[in-house]
């Protein structure tokens, strides 16, 4: 590595902006994979006349993510809202089925 500061840092960025590029397919990727089971659940619940939202579930799953995030070291309200939103998306979605 060079002795130069600033190219130090701007290696190091781009070192940091590959991982965060890396990092974001990752998501986009994962919440593909949970909207395809999400989906299955919406069909599941329309072809047996079951409610669209689940609010015991829904409960849970915040109370787990909460610790999730926690662990790791990831502010466990700003992963409440992200889960939230995403349980908001999935309601809709479940919704659509029933229709």
């Amino acid at each position: 590595m060079s002795d130069d500061p600033a190219a130090r840092a701007a290696a190091l960025l781009k070192g940091h902006r590959e991982s965060i590029d890396r990092l974001d397919a990752i998501l986009v990727y994962t919440l593909g994979e949970r909207f395809k089971h999400t989906q299955a659940v919406g069909c599941l619940k329309a072809a047996h006349d079951l409610p669209p939202s689940d609010t015991a579930r829904e409960a849970a799953q915040i109370a787990r993510l909460e610790d999730l995030a926690t662990q790791a070291d990831l502010d466990p309200v700003f992963a409440t809202k992200f889960l939230n939103f995403i349980i908001a998306e999935v309601i809709q979605h479940h919704k659509s089925h029933q229709t």
